[in-house]
């Protein structure tokens, strides 16, 4: 395992560009960066409030999940009792948020909003509460989910979102229990979702871009760590199909085969594990260590899956 930057603001939703540099955001700093292989890094864009998921299109332009905004600090997690951890992670919400909404940045770094709004299922349109994760298909197209929020007792339900560039966003799943992580097959024509909460990962089949014409609960991430809790986080998918989700609690990532069995786990020592990409070359695994910065490489990672548990 590679560190390639250990000074990142909570990262997330890694990038692999063919010259081996990886693009990451930063939640806490508000900014979307650049990490040469040799571990430098380089301001893409200011976004300001949260960036979250981010997608490449095919012209280079990124489409960024901007979820507002959250204070960061050193907390208690999962829970405020002896025996949890204390990390760096959201405390509360921002002193100076911004609206959630799905932004473009250029190819100079400029920065404008896309949209913050969808049209529902029901055909309201309805704002943004939360974007979190975005996969690009072949056509152009992007899927995102909008994760929702708690406050105080009570907590919005969201969904699984489909759009275009030119701002047009609408609902093709509703509803979902806090969505999070998102990718495509291989073939594109199923798309995989991780529901944080109840470490479920959906698979959704597809008639074509933007329509969903089946589903079934594939597969839920097994608990983990010190106090055996789970969650479901960023995910992606190996060209034979294999599905890495990464694993809140335990930390690193859970595989699974395309028919939802679990392959085995790769353990890492940051219960914060954000988010998984691959590289299309060399299938080098990429992960984002958000409660300690790190963006890590892993270049033989089937090597390190443990064997699941019975």
């Amino acid at each position: 395992m590679r560190t390639l930057s250990d000074r990142l603001a909570f990262p997330e939703s890694p990038i692999v560009y063919p010259d081996g540099s990886v693009v990451v955001s930063e939640m806490a700093a508000g900014r979307i960066t650049r990490i040469s292989p040799h571990g430098a890094a380089t301001l893409v864009a200011d976004v300001g409030g949260g960036p979250n998921g981010v997608g490449v299109l095919a012209d280079g332009r990124l489409v960024v999940c901007q979820n507002g905004g959250s204070t960061f600090g050193v907390g208690f997690w999962p829970y405020d009792f002896e025996g949890c951890a204390q990390l760096f992670r959201p405390v509360g919400a921002a002193e100076q948020p911004i609206t959630p909404q799905l932004q473009m940045v250029d190819l100079d770094g400029s920065v404008h909003t896309l949209t913050t709004e969808f049209r529902s299922r029901a055909g309201r349109t309805m704002p943004l509460v939360r974007p979190s994760d975005i996969c690009v298909d072949a056509e152009g197209g992007f899927y995102v989910t909008d994760g929702g929020t708690t406050h105080n007792r009570q907590r919005t339900m969201t969904g699984l979102l489909y759009g275009t560039p030119d701002g047009q966003l609408e609902e093709i799943v509703y509803p979902l229990e806090m969505p999070n992580g998102i990718a495509l097959s291989p073939e594109g024509d199923r798309v995989y979702v991780a529901e944080t909460r109840t470490r479920r990962v959906w698979e959704f089949m597809l008639s074509a871009p933007g329509r969903v014409a089946g589903a079934r609960g594939l597969a839920t991430v097994p608990s983990g760590g010190p106090l055996n809790i789970g969650g479901a986080d960023g995910l992606c998918v190996a060209a034979d199909g294999t599905i890495l989700v990464a694993t809140l609690g335990a930390g690193g990532v859970t595989a699974f085969s395309p028919a939802g069995e679990t392959l085995g786990a790769l353990p890492l020592d940051d219960p914060m594990t954000t988010n998984a990409t691959l590289d299309t070359g060399d299938g080098t695994l990429y992960l984002t260590l958000a409660s300690s910065g790190r963006l890590v490489a892993i270049d033989d990672w089937r090597s390190w899956l443990t064997t699941p548990r019975s």
